[in-house]
C-alpha cells in the first residue's frame, strides 16, 4: 500500500512561549491533517510562522516591538510564505519512505500535479540526500537518494498519484480548517490574516468561518 501524506519538517524553539505547543522531535516530520490535537495544529503554526521569521527588508514595514506580532511579522507580510517539508511517501509493504528534500517545501505541493500530467522531472534537494521523482510512460517512479546506484525506489502508477495528490488536498484543507478554529481562539484579534497567511502557505483557499467546538471530540 502507498501513503501520501503532506508533512512540515518541525522546530520549535527552545523556551516558545507564545502559545501552547506540542513535545516534538527536532527536524522530525508532523503530517497535517483533520486528526491533529490542538497543541499539534500550534507547532504547525508556529513551524511555518517561523520559517518566515526574516528581518524586513524593501517595502516590507518594520518589525513590531511586541514579541507575539514580532514572530507573525514575516507570516502576515511576506508575498511568498515558505513551508518547511513537502510530500512524504511510504511504501507499507517494504516500509521505504520518500521523504522531503532540503529544497522541498509545502508551499509547492501542486508541483505534483504538473509532474503527473508533464511528466518533468522533480528534484527535492542535494547531497547529502537527493530524492527524484521521475516517470517512464504510466509509471511513477520515486527514488530515495538519486546519489546512490542502489538507492530503494517507490514505484506506483501515475493515476494513484494523482489519488494520493487528491488525498493530500483533503488532507491540507482539514488541517486549515483546524488552523482557523484554534486561531481564533488563541491569537483573537489575528485570526483573519493568519488564517489567510496560512491558507497562502499551503497554496489553498482560505476556508470559510469555522464551526464551533472543533476540538470536542479531539486530543487536547
Amino acid at each position: 500500500m502507498i501513503v501520501m501524506q503532506p508533512v512540515l519538517e518541525i522546530y520549535v524553539p527552545d523556551g516558545f512561549d507564545l502559545w501552547p505547543v506540542a513535545e516534538v522531535e527536532p527536524f522530525d516530520f508532523l503530517p497535517l491533517g483533520g486528526g491533529l490535537s490542538p497543541d499539534e495544529v500550534g507547532t504547525a503554526v508556529a513551524r511555518i510562522a517561523g520559517c518566515n521569521d526574516i528581518d524586513p527588508d524593501g517595502d516590507r514595514p518594520p518589525r513590531p516591538a511586541a514579541a507575539l506580532d514580532s514572530f507573525l511579522h514575516g507570516l502576515l507580510t511576506f508575498d511568498s510564505l515558505f513551508a518547511a517539508g513537502g510530500l512524504r511517501v511510504t511504501d507499507t509493504s517494504t516500509g521505504v519512505a520518500f521523504l522531503p528534500g532540503c529544497c522541498d517545501g509545502l508551499e509547492d505541493w501542486r508541483d505534483w500535479h504538473r509532474f503527473a500530467d508533464d511528466g518533468t522531472l522533480l528534484g527535492f534537494g542535494h547531497e547529502p540526500m537527493s530524492p527524484v521523482a521521475e516517470r517512464f510512460g504510466d509509471t511513477v517512479r520515486l527514488t530515495v537518494d538519486s546519489e546512490q546506484s542502489a538507492s530503494p525506489v517507490i514505484e506506483l502508477p501515475t493515476a494513484e498519484l494523482r489519488n494520493l495528490l487528491t488525498g493530500v488536498e483533503r488532507d491540507l484543507g482539514d488541517f486549515l480548517t483546524l488552523a482557523a478554529d484554534w486561531a481564533s481562539r488563541q491569537l483573537p484579534g489575528r485570526s483573519a490574516p493568519v488564517t489567510a497567511a496560512l491558507a497562502r502557505a499551503l497554496d489553498l483557499p482560505a476556508p470559510g468561518p469555522s464551526p464551533q467546538g472543533q476540538y470536542s471530540s479531539r486530543r487536547s
